[in-house]
């Protein structure tokens, strides 16, 4: 009887580990499908956003070529005078705040030693961030002060528009005081 009931508790406990063992390789083959078919998403994802950041970068070429060819179409007309841009010589700007005249003055001043100027430059001469210059900026732009981005490998380039800064130097449109300022 014993041997009897021995063979039984074996065949039974090699039935259980025989479902034990399948188990759990059954449960990881179906894991591991799972895992390669989002592996293989996540390539398809990434080939996806690859091209477009491949032709997004294209088109950002493509303008700042167009943009140049626009500047140099205009540049040869302004030149041969056949071209005659049509703008208002009354500028309608709003007063502008302390630090708003602060940033001004940077841009009108280093515009002079170095053409283009960026965010960079006036958080340099002004002691800020150049994420606060940019809001400087953007606040001068919307209170009518005629300041001129140009963008080059997504970097923005600030001018003053000439005819405003003669007519500031003219007729101090927006009412700065240079002693206030130390010049």
């Amino acid at each position: 009887m014993i041997v009897i009931l021995r063979k039984i508790f074996s065949r039974v406990s090699n039935i259980k580990t025989n479902r034990i063992s399948k188990t759990p390789k059954a449960e990881f083959t179906r894991i591991r499908h799972e895992f390669e078919d989002h592996l293989q998403a996540i390539n398809e994802n990434t080939n996806e956003i690859s091209s477009n950041y491949e032709y997004i970068c294209e088109i950002g070429n493509k303008l700042e070529k167009l943009s140049e060819r626009v500047e140099q179409m205009q540049l040869f007309l302004e030149a041969n005078n056949s071209y005659a841009f049509e703008r208002k010589n009354e500028f309608d700007v709003k007063r502008l705040n302390r630090r708003e005249q602060d940033v001004f003055l940077v841009i009108y001043t280093l515009e002079e030693e170095q053409g283009s100027i960026t965010y960079s430059d006036i958080a340099q001469r002004l002691h800020i961030s150049e994420q606060l210059a940019g809001n400087y900026v953007t606040s001068l732009i919307e209170k009518g002060v005629p300041i001129l981005k140009r963008y080059v490998n997504s970097r923005p380039y600030l001018r003053i528009e000439p005819e405003f800064k003669t007519l500031q130097t003219k007729e101090n449109i927006l009412q700065l005081s240079l002693a206030e300022f130390g010049f």
